[in-house]
């Protein structure tokens, strides 16, 4: 049965610091791609942070710099230390393979509010 879990969230000051973590069930996903996604009401869900099974990365602009992205197939584990935290960085963060779409399976996400 595939599951994910993301959690980690929480409220952070701007500057502050976070790291999610994602434990995700299933075999595929320590194979696969996986990534954080972050979504704002009102708006797309977007990728911010992308790794591949060999751990390649790649980032969205918006994070470059900022976020690290990070897994453990063993574990069926994916991470992201999210550093220098902003504002417009507040949003439900959530952890699935990429490419995903909005229908498929998709865990209840983490919430991360930045003040000001």
């Amino acid at each position: 049965q595939v599951q994910l879990v993301e959690s980690g969230g929480g409220l952070v000051q701007a500057g502050g610091s976070l790291r999610l973590s994602c434990a995700a069930s299933g075999n595929i996903f320590s194979i696969v791609p996986m990534g954080w996604y972050r979504q704002t009401p009102g708006k797309q869900r977007e990728l911010v942070a992308q790794i591949t099974r060999k751990g390649n990365t790649n980032y969205a602009d918006s994070v470059k710099g900022r976020f690290t992205i990070s897994r453990d197939n063993a574990k069926n584990a994916v991470y992201l230390q999210m550093n220098s935290l902003k504002p417009e960085d507040t949003a439900v963060y959530y952890c699935n393979k990429v490419p995903a779409s909005n229908y498929e399976y998709w865990g209840q996400g983490t919430q991360i509010t930045v003040s000001s």
